[in-house]
């Protein structure tokens, strides 16, 4: 499924296989879960994809082929693919272990063709095993909505009470992991969004509720996981003193002004970028202790626009992820 321009449709088109290049290895996909960041590259709010593309930076699948130099899996292996995707290992920001700012850093499903294809190539480097306790398309989920949460959640420190604004993919898998480290947590969604109050509570949170709802305050941390920069007051009201606010999105509305005496007493806001190789081996390694449970709607590959739509307008509960061959 290819993007020829932003703000038009996926178009379903046969290409040649992908070869593998050298440190590369080729991957037969089995599934790959739909990201809100593939919607920011269609709607054009990240804007310099390449073009055409084959969106797609959550892959499950197996090794099917291996270029020159590219010893660390063997053909048949099963690995995940996230979005980063490679790394010059020479900047500053590599060689202080934070690959994820790479000044020259590559992304999977944006600078390289992703996922949304029964064939794809990777970077070795870049590619997890994949724990036996999981599905091709239960694992999807893992590799985007749970990395990225899980970095968020280290970034929030430490604490007892923790907010969390929206309700999507990647709250539904780190609300696990805050629960089995034992914060307390407050769900926050739109108003009369009870669907995913519910879906909350059966997770975990301790509360659920609407934004702005005073029942949630004196959070030790609060991620905000909807792309919405109007949260971030909101969520800076919510904060006891040294309280951390993360913003895990990839892409945000303008955040609004607001009063320093919100941010005051030592409060913060951070953004989440990215991802490191690090965080990919911590978190596929926790995953099956929780255990972390996906819960996912299946889509066919030919209904990745369908997919995306759903995901855009709420109709989804947990993650959308494409079936695509295995």
């Amino acid at each position: 499924m290819v993007l020829d321009r932003p703000g038009e449709p996926l178009t379903e088109r046969e290409l040649p296989d992908p070869e593998p290049a050298q440190g590369q290895v080729l991957i037969e996909v089995s599934a790959c879960a739909v990201c809100r960041t593939d919607l920011h590259i269609l709607d054009g709010e990240l804007t310099e994809p390449k073009l055409p593309l084959v969106p797609g930076h959550m892959i499950v699948g197996r090794v099917a082929g291996r270029g020159e130099g590219a010893t660390r899996f063997a053909e048949g292996d099963r690995v995940g693919v996230p979005w980063l995707g490679w790394v010059d290992e020479t900047c500053r920001y590599c060689r202080s272990g934070r690959e994820n700012l790479c000044v020259e850093g590559k992304f999977t499903g944006y600078d390289f063709d992703g996922g949304y294809a029964e064939r794809t190539v990777a970077d070795e480097r870049f590619c997890f095993p994949i724990p036996e306790s999981y599905g091709d398309e239960h694992a999807a989920p893992l590799l985007c909505s749970g990395l990225i949460g899980y970095r968020s959640l280290r970034l929030a420190g430490e604490g007892k009470r923790l907010g969390m604004y929206g309700f999507g993919s990647s709250a539904h898998l780190i609300i696990q992991v805050a629960v089995h480290r034992g914060w307390e947590v407050y769900a926050l969604t739109r108003e009369g969004d009870d669907e995913k109050q519910e879906e909350a509570r059966a997770l975990g949170a301790s509360w659920a509720g609407a934004v702005g709802d005073p029942e949630a305050a004196d959070l030790d941390a609060a991620i905000i996981f909807a792309p919405a920069g109007e949260l971030v007051p909101a969520a800076l009201r919510a904060l006891a003193p040294g309280g951390t606010v993360v913003c895990a999105g990839i892409h945000m509305s303008d955040i609004p002004s607001f009063p320093y005496e919100i941010l005051w007493h030592e409060r913060s806001v951070r953004s989440v970028a990215n991802l490191t190789r690090g965080d990919g081996e911590e978190f596929i390694a926790l995953a099956p202790e929780v255990p972390v449970k996906t819960e996912i709607q299946v889509y066919p590959l030919a209904e990745a626009n369908q997919a995306l739509d759903d995901m855009r307008h709420g109709r989804v509960r947990g993650t959308a992820v494409l079936a695509i061959g295995g």
